[in-house]
Parts: C-alpha cells; sequence; structure tokens
C-alpha cells in the first residue's frame, strides 16, 4: 500500500495493488494541516481576550494614578525612600497613617467588588441507559437490512461505515428506532428526553445533595429535537422548579452546543451572584433517523447513539472546598458566514422527501478552518510563554518578513494535562491526533467513549472526562482542554482547572464504573478483520 499527499486539494491518495495487472486507486479526504498556517488576527483576538482595553487602564493608568495619589496624600519623598532602603525605619505622622490605610482599604474593597467570581463545576452526571438498549455492530447491521427501506447498496454503505467507525458493541439506542417495526412519534421521542434529561439529573441531585429547588438558573441543549413545551419546561415542570427561574432552551446548534451552554452559564453566573446553574447536553434520536437512501446522510445513522449529561456550576465561594473544577477560559468560534461552513451540516429533504441531516464532502476542509481559527485564538491564553514567543516570532517572520522558515507547531502538552475531544468520528480523531501531535494516551477517552458510548454529540466530552476520573488520572492543578464543532459551522473551547484530585471510585455512578478495567481496547480499522 502506498500513499501519496495532496496538500492543496486536502486529498490523501491510496495505491493497492490487486493482482499484477489491476490496481486500485481511493480517494479520500483529510483535515487540513491548520497548524501550518494562521492568520495572525486570530492570534491578535487571542492576545486581546488576555489583554483588552480594561488590563490597559488598570496598569497603564490607573495603577500609576494610585501611586502618585499615595504619594502625595502622604507626603512620601524620594530621599524617604532611600531612608527606608538603608535605615529600614520611616516615621510616619498619625494622620497620614490613616489617610494611607483608609484609601488602601477602599481601593482594596472595589476591587473586591468588581473582580470577577469564579465559576465552579461542583459535579457532573452521564446518562447511562438500562442494558436492554444496546445495540451491537452486528445488530445494527441485522435491524438495517430486515428494516426494509434501504436500497442494497445503501445497506453494504453503511455495512463498510459501521465496521470502520470505532464503535464497539455496547453503544445504545432508544426503543423507538429498535421496535420492529420501527416506532418514530413524538410519544417515543418524549420518552427518550425524559429516561436521559431525568437520569442525569436524579443522579447530579443525588450526588451533590443540591436540592431542584435551589437551582437559579437552567440551560439545555439539544439540536434536532424542538417540542413544544421546550425541554427546559419539561424539566421543570417535573423537578417543580421556582417560579423565578431563568431557563433557556438551545436548540439547532449541534455538537459543540454543550459547551455554548457552559458559556452562557458563565455570563449568566457573573450576573447573577450566589447561584447554582445546571447545564444539560444531549441530543433526541428518535425523530432523527434516516430511512432514505442518501449516503451524505446515512453517516448519522451509523454513528450517533443516544446518550446525556447534566452539569451542576456554582459561583457560591463556599462550594469551592467540593467543587471539583474551576472554568478557566472558554472561546467560541463561529464559522457561519461562510457559506460553505453553513452549509456543510444540513437539514434537508432528499429527492424523496424523507428528512435527514447531509454532511457535505467540505466537512473535513471546513472542521479545520475552524478549528485552527479556535486554536489560534486559544493559544495565547494557555500556552506557556517559552511556546508563544517561538511561535509569535515564527508568525512574524512568516507573515511579515515572508521567510520562509518552517512554521513552528506550538506544544499544547505543555499547556494541558487532559484532553477531551468530542468523539465525532474515528477519522477526525486521527487528524486531530496527527495534527496536535498527541499520543495515544492523551486520545484515549476520546477514542473509548467513541467505542463505548458511540457519538453522543454534546455531551459527549462529559463521557470523556468521567473516563479520566474513572482511570484516577486528575490531580489537583491538572488542567483540561475540552473541544467540540458542530454545525453552523462551529468550533468551542472551554478550560478547566482540577481543584483537587479525583480519587477512583469516588463516584459510584460513574458510567464507566462497571467496564473501565476493560478498556483501553484496541480498535481495528476494519472491525471485519482480526
Amino acid at each position: 500500500m502506498g500513499s501519496i499527499e495532496m496538500d492543496k486539494e486536502r486529498l490523501t491518495a491510496e495505491m493497492a495493488f490487486k493482482d499484477s495487472s489491476s490496481v486500485v486507486i481511493k480517494i479520500r479526504q483529510k483535515l487540513p494541516d491548520f497548524l501550518q498556517s494562521v492568520k495572525l488576527k486570530y492570534v491578535k483576538l487571542g492576545y486581546g481576550y488576555s489583554c483588552n482595553a480594561a488590563t490597559v487602564l488598570k496598569f497603564g493608568v490607573v495603577l500609576p494614578l494610585l501611586v502618585a495619589t499615595v504619594v502625595q496624600i502622604t507626603g512620601l519623598r524620594f530621599d524617604d525612600v532611600s531612608d527606608l532602603w538603608t535605615s529600614r525605619a520611616l516615621l510616619v505622622d498619625t494622620a497620614t497613617a490613616v489617610t494611607g490605610s483608609a484609601v488602601l482599604l477602599f481601593l482594596l474593597g472595589v476591587y473586591w467588588a468588581k473582580r470577577p467570581s469564579p465559576v465552579y463545576l461542583v459535579d457532573f452526571a452521564c446518562y447511562k441507559p438500562e442494558d436492554g438498549r444496546k445495540m451491537s455492530v452486528k445488530s445494527f447491521l441485522e435491524m438495517t437490512e430486515e428494516n426494509g427501506k434501504f436500497e442494497e447498496e445503501t445497506v453494504q454503505f453503511q455495512r463498510r461505515i459501521s465496521t470502520r467507525s470505532g464503535l464497539g458493541d455496547e453503544t445504545y439506542l432508544p426503543s423507538g428506532i429498535t421496535s420492529r417495526p420501527p416506532n418514530l412519534c413524538m410519544k417515543e421521542a418524549r420518552a427518550e428526553a425524559e429516561a436521559v434529561m431525568f437520569g442525569a439529573l436524579d443522579s447530579l441531585f443525588s450526588k451533590t445533595g443540591v436540592k431542584p429547588s435551589d437551582i437559579g438558573i437552567l440551560i439545555v441543549n439539544c439540536s434536532l429535537f424542538n417540542p413544544t413545551p421546550s425541554l427546559s419546561a419539561m424539566i421543570v415542570n417535573h423537578y417543580k422548579l421556582r417560579t423565578d427561574i431563568s431557563s433557556y432552551n438551545l436548540g439547532g446548534m449541534g455538537c459543540s452546543a454543550g459547551l455554548i451552554s457552559i458559556d452562557l452559564a458563565k455570563h449568566l453566573l457573573k450576573a447573577n451572584p450566589n447561584t447554582y446553574a445546571v447545564v444539560v447536553s444531549t441530543e433526541n434520536i428518535t425523530l432523527n433517523w434516516y430511512f432514505g437512501n442518501d449516503r451524505s446522510m446515512l453517516l448519522c445513522n451509523c454513528i450517533f447513539r443516544m446518550g446525556g449529561a447534566a452539569v451542576l456550576l456554582s459561583n457560591k465561594s463556599r462550594d469551592r472546598s467540593r467543587s471539583k473544577y474551576e472554568l478557566v477560559h472558554t472561546v467560541r468560534t463561529h464559522k457561519g458566514a461562510d457559506d460553505n461552513s453553513y452549509n456543510c451540516v444540513y437539514q434537508r429533504e432528499d429527492d424523496k422527501g424523507t428528512i435527514g441531516v447531509s454532511l457535505a464532502r467540505e466537512l473535513m476542509a471546513v472542521a479545520g478552518d475552524a478549528l485552527k481559527t479556535n486554536i489560534t485564538t486559544l493559544g495565547p491564553l494557555v500556552l506557556p510563554f517559552s511556546e508563544q514567543f517561538m511561535f509569535f516570532v515564527t508568525l512574524v517572520r512568516r507573515k511579515l518578513m515572508k521567510a520562509r522558515v518552517k512554521p513552528y507547531i506550538p506544544d499544547f502538552k505543555k499547556a494541558f494535562e487532559h484532553f477531551c475531544i468530542h468523539a465525532g468520528g474515528r477519522a477526525v480523531l486521527d487528524e486531530l491526533q496527527k495534527n496536535l501531535q498527541l499520543s495515544e494516551w492523551h486520545m484515549e477517552p476520546s477514542r473509548m467513549t467513541l467505542h463505548r458510548f458511540g457519538n453522543t454529540s454534546s455531551s459527549s466530552l462529559w463521557y470523556e472526562l468521567a473516563y479520566t476520573e474513572a482511570k484516577g488520572r486528575v490531580s489537583g492543578g491538572d488542567r483540561v482542554w475540552q473541544i467540540a464543532f458542530g454545525s453552523g459551522f462551529k468550533c468551542n473551547s472551554a478550560v478547566w482547572r482540577s481543584l483537587r484530585e479525583i480519587p477512583v471510585g469516588e463516584s459510584g455512578d460513574n458510567p464507566w464504573a462497571d467496564s473501565v478495567d476493560r478498556y483501553p481496547v484496541k480498535v481495528p480499522v476494519d472491525a471485519t478483520k482480526p
């Protein structure tokens, strides 16, 4: 087998000789090497987050004025400073001492009142369906063949995708799809949503000891199922949440919507002190299973599976001691202004009128462009100075001085101990690992989540973090990078810092509790081969 890289077309050509007289050539798309091509404006945007106008004003104007005011009030002179340095003593009259202390206390009070309040992740819970909902690859293919709605060619297409997808034999599907015949109706869709959301929330409230009546902010994200009343209203009704709760229901925002919800919760918590916020991330499959023969829409059937997660956030200072993580950064990137990005993941009807979600051929290129922008913006916020310096110097030489030098690829392993990359599919994980130069250990949570639970959309990041905890890998001070991408096209990141060590077995209802000892497993390229 040989391969030829064609970077401009973002394609890989693979050749395999069947026999002495014939050759098979396969062309597949690959993720662009986005770290080789960086736009300066996104680097400036990243530095803008960490060095904004308020920071410049504080250190360039306010601090010098403060020093000048203190000197003026106290009558301190430069020769007094020299005396203080040599004699270690300086006499200050009572009035000056009282005035200086009052000014200092006032400024400290203003700082304390205006400082951004930290956002703590108290705990989170992932929904694990009952064993009766498990669906092996073999059972999925049998169900697909017996359905009768798929042509032979599309059945074989789904077989090829399923055996190479990286999914294992213990993923879950809702009863509406596995019923014979399938029962795809609003009642079944609501039943799936209730099982997932209430299951995750029951576990979360049990783990944290927080009462539903204590929740002040509720955010639910689900892209493809948005009934009336909304999913957030469903939760309010079930748990009898208080009447003044701030509830939000995000729809149609793709697999990265979970981090959009976290970012929204962060801003709401900053505006509402002493508050708990709950984020529920899920996707509903029942009414979005595709029974047509358009190949661009069949991929979703092969990789998307049932799942969801609930996260408890707090801005209460007393919760720091029991919380697991503190939110450090969120960075959001939206490429929807570009038509190719906007249309690459698109819900539409096929030529037979059957609704499905179409994945365009340009998806890998679009994902790479969004990831490049997001990572370039995030870099100045998280990379150590040595990495930023080397990266910036090389970038300036390439962009401004037009020097032909090899791009410096920052080592993000120096910024994070753990990586939770959205388990959207095996091919994307492969390319991300290559571009970010990550080891198999770093990719293990994402790959094993894809194998055990499939693509659970926006909640997959939390199954990955649960895996990392179940393995006992999280220590105090560790930094976790969650990154996800989805329709729109969007790429979003969240950075967390661990507040304490997470011991193995701390949570008995971790979704990996009964299976983590079997992982990691080796996932073959083609599951039909040993």
